[in-house]
């Protein structure tokens, strides 16, 4: 990067009615050589990291917020972590619902790097800085951390300007969000974490659908991504579904043109999380309340019960 030695014109103060005394904001020669002792120390100490922008599909007009996020990107850019001994935040809390992980970190991001790395390549939801709710993938750890807050005047005005963005980040919380960055290690999550419902497939049906490409259901238009396939059971296993399938229909593969008639379709049996028992407390409480009831807790206070 050139450096230029032109005189600072802005360095005193130009007025000298009331006193001749020094810009205390420093000269734009002096803003931008500190600009660039904070990009060379980034550059020197930071990780390489990758920002992973939001892409907002169904925001709530009430609490402001997205319920079905996508995350379709990733852009690289050198970062410095706040905390060179680890991790900040609680660490790993064994609580009533079992091991919580509650990791937390602060990366700090130049401004004219994250410009050029991340806002002039990409479109955010808020221009020109770091967007509460983006990601940032921690590769060498294989971390993905969510920004909480962006600091942006830390450190305050020196030399009268800002030069970082100092994201405060805690460890993602995967919630069902499609991520297709192209980064094989970051969109293995959504397979390992999404909810995936097994189809039951009829016979006479053609073809071998392929992992990855979506099935549109010919009745519903629901469509969803296909995770396994298995020819032998006739089992299809999806995630990402845009809604129920109806059974029977015609699901019919985006590309790989198989067509197979539906039999079975649950939607509360997620295969992806062994723990879950969604299924099992649908079968079982039938055993325990009587739904066929008028009021299975009792009629207390009703009018028309005479034996209360």
């Amino acid at each position: 990067m050139a450096i230029s030695n032109t005189p600072a014109q802005d360095y005193v103060q130009s007025d000298y009615s009331n006193s001749a005394r020094l810009n205390i904001n420093g000269s734009a020669q002096e803003q931008k050589f500190i600009e660039n002792l904070i990009v060379e120390s980034i550059e020197i100490y930071g990780q390489d990291i990758y920002y992973v922008p939001r892409t907002i599909v169904n925001k709530d007009s009430i609490f402001e917020e997205d319920s079905d996020g996508k995350f379709e990107s990733a852009k690289a850019i050198r970062a410095y972590v706040n905390n060179v001994e680890g991790w900040e935040g609680q660490g790993e809390l064994l609580t009533k619902f079992g091991i919580r992980i509650e990791d937390k970190t602060t990366f700090i991001f130049s401004r004219e790097k994250f410009k050029e790395h991340v806002d002039d390549s990409t479109t955010l939801n808020v221009e020109g800085r770091p967007n509460e709710g983006d990601l940032i993938w921690f590769p060498i750890t294989r971390h993905l951390f969510e920004i909480k807050f962006v600091e942006v005047e830390r450190p305050f005005y020196q030399l009268g300007r800002n030069y970082v963005w100092e994201c405060q980040c805690e460890l993602f919380e995967y919630s069902d969000e499609e991520i297709n960055t192209g980064i094989t290690d970051l969109d293995a999550i959504e397979n390992a974490f999404a909810n995936a419902i097994t189809v039951g497939l009829a016979t006479g049906g053609s073809g071998d659908f392929t992992v990855g490409e979506i099935v549109t259901g010919g009745t519903s238009n629901v469509t969803a991504e296909v995770k396994s396939w298995d020819s032998s059971t006739r089992t299809l296993i999806v995630i990402n579904r845009s809604g129920t399938f109806t059974v029977p229909e015609t699901l019919t593969g985006g590309s790989s043109s198989a067509s197979w008639t539906t039999a079975t379709y649950n939607t509360i049996d997620n295969k992806n999380i062994e723990m879950d028992q969604n299924n099992d407390f649908e079968t079982l409480d039938n055993q325990i309340i009587d739904f066929t009831e008028a009021n299975p807790f009792g009629s207390v206070g009703s009018i028309t019960d005479n034996t209360i």
